[in-house]
């Protein structure tokens, strides 16, 4: 068997971590070429011991310099680079079979358009990128040549629940169905959302995640942005998207037929799961989760989004429709402000509920002009930062 070779970007997050958990069980398939982290040297470090990467990327160049100065005085053969730029030149080295693109945020955009244009097995796990990059990722993969593959539990569960022919998918479909949790405040009152903390939001009762990712769970904008994902992964309309909260994700998607016949993937609650199948697709390995235990599983409930108080506990999952239905970029403007006002909520400098006032605003201040290539969907981010920071000082006087 021919060894993969793997570029795992974030790997010191818990999306990369479970990617070399995956790994470590297949010694024989996979051959890890580059690590790359923003700051966090200590785990790079212990990762690097470990998988003996060829390359090691640390954005921040004072983690860099740490890294190098260990990679040296150990005499391991890895070559350490610093910046964003090292970033694009790992994932679409030649050398390179499959990326994992799990950075969080606008911030991995650039190195999954590398990947895509090297025509790349690019592993998305960072679904901000596209909902940041839309039409412009899409055709990069396109024209690159790139096979995508979805590690999001629930576009992984649609994925392996649609036809094996993408032609087949819109005549063939009636809807997609994404499952949510509803996370930890799916039965608190709405009028209690002002005093959440962000240990409270971040404390997600079933998945292991970010801090980002949690928030965005919490608020449900991370069912928005996969709203949003799902439109360009799978061709359907936003019509035809639709989410139901089933608390105790178990089913992680479904997909509804014509015929009225509804196929879903089910699965413990672990990245894992999702990971390996992107990795080995279309063959499947052992990935170290729990099987489902059917007798031991309690009753599987599901919530409408309409129900009493829902509307007020996640109104930011509107905006996904929203955004899909208004001008080229407004999607990137959405994430633009919703990133930072996360960022906000997590350094206590608006309150939860402040996250979707800060959204509000900015799309409704910043109407977006079409993008056509990276350096506009670049522009178009920076700019709607700098009106959600403007939001948030306002907020926080």
């Amino acid at each position: 068997m021919t060894l993969q070779r793997l570029t795992i970007l974030g790997s010191t997050g818990s999306i990369g971590t479970s990617t070399l958990d995956v790994v470590a069980r297949h010694p024989g398939r996979f051959e890890v070429f580059a690590l790359t982290a923003s700051r966090q040297v200590d785990l790079m470090w212990q990762q690097c011991q470990t998988f003996r990467p060829r390359h090691a990327v640390m954005v921040d160049p004072v983690a860099a310099a740490d890294l190098a100065q260990r990679v040296r005085a150990a005499g391991l053969p890895i070559e350490v680079h610093s910046g964003a730029g090292a970033l694009d030149e790992v994932s679409s080295h030649h050398e390179v079979d499959a990326v994992m693109a799990a950075i969080v945020g606008a911030a991995g955009l650039s190195s999954c358009l590398a990947a895509a244009r090297a025509g790349k097995r690019l592993l998305l796990a960072n679904k901000e990128a596209l909902v940041v990059g839309c039409e412009v990722f899409m055709q990069a993969v396109k024209e690159g040549g790139a096979t995508l593959l979805p590690i999001d539990s629930e576009h992984s569960a649609i994925f392996q629940s649609l036809p094996d022919d993408p032609a087949t998918w819109d005549r063939r479909v009636d809807k997609i169905i994404l499952t949510a949790s509803g996370g930890p405040f799916r039965t608190l009152d709405p009028s209690r959302l002002r005093e959440v903390t962000p240990e409270q939001a971040c404390a997600h009762p079933n998945w292991v995640m970010g801090r980002k990712i949690s928030v965005d769970s919490a608020t449900m904008m991370n069912k928005a942005l996969e709203v949003i994902e799902a439109r360009y992964l799978f061709g359907l309309g936003p019509d035809r998207l639709e989410v139901v909260i089933h608390p105790q994700s178990v089913i992680h998607s479904m997909v509804q037929f014509r015929d009225a016949s509804v196929v879903a993937q089910l699965g413990t609650p672990d990245m894992r799961v999702p990971i390996a199948y992107g990795l080995a697709w279309p063959e499947r390995i052992e990935s170290g989760a729990a099987t489902l235990d059917f007798r031991a599983l309690s009753a599987m409930t599901f919530e409408a989004l309409d129900q009493a108080g829902h509307a007020e506990r996640f109104p930011g999952l509107r905006l996904a429709w929203d955004a899909l239905r208004a001008p080229a970029g407004t999607t990137a403007v959405l994430n633009a402000a919703n990133e930072v006002a996360v960022a906000a909520f997590l350094e206590r400098r608006i309150r939860f509920d402040q996250i979707h006032v800060v959204n509000l605003e900015v799309l409704a201040g910043l109407p977006p002009s079409a993008p056509a290539c990276l350096d506009d969907l670049l522009a178009l981010d920076a700019q709607a930062r700098l009106r959600a920071e403007h939001t948030v000082q306002g907020l926080s006087r």
